[in-house]
């Protein structure tokens, strides 16, 4: 199963974990904004060998059978070029921010993709005001 190679840890501690900013209660209906990112206590290399490729989000409502994705924010420019490995003149930050609405509680779970250490997650329970 997919599930058992994803891996979890504290964000504080290991540089590959997405870390969630949003509330932790919000209002039915009412759209608030999300942050994911990579590194925040720990900063992750951001090189054409070592970088990470995608950051996903996903909504599971409390009680509900299915999670719903919430979007796909892919991360393709590393520092590649035709002069070489970490010489092109862009690099891509791992960092998404986004805009949703709920109508129930539920957890939202970020998810990313090292190219060299595989997936990571993390989780937030939302609560409804």
């Amino acid at each position: 199963m997919i599930g058992e190679k994803i891996q979890s840890a504290d964000w504080k501690s290991e540089k590959h974990v997405p870390v969630i900013e949003c509330p932790d209660q919000v209002k039915a209906d009412e759209v608030f904004e999300v942050k994911a990112s990579i590194g925040k206590e720990i900063a992750h290399p951001n090189t054409t060998e070592h970088h990470i490729r995608w950051i996903a989000l996903y909504f599971h409502p409390e009680g509900d059978k299915f999670t719903y994705e919430v979007g796909r924010y892919e991360f393709n420019a590393h520092g590649e070029s035709v002069q070489g490995a970490n010489q092109g003149p862009v690099y891509a930050h791992h960092s998404v921010s986004a805009a949703m609405k709920i109508n129930r509680p539920g957890t939202l779970h970020a998810l990313a993709y090292c190219n060299i250490h595989g997936l990571w997650e993390s989780k937030q329970e939302i609560k409804l005001a």
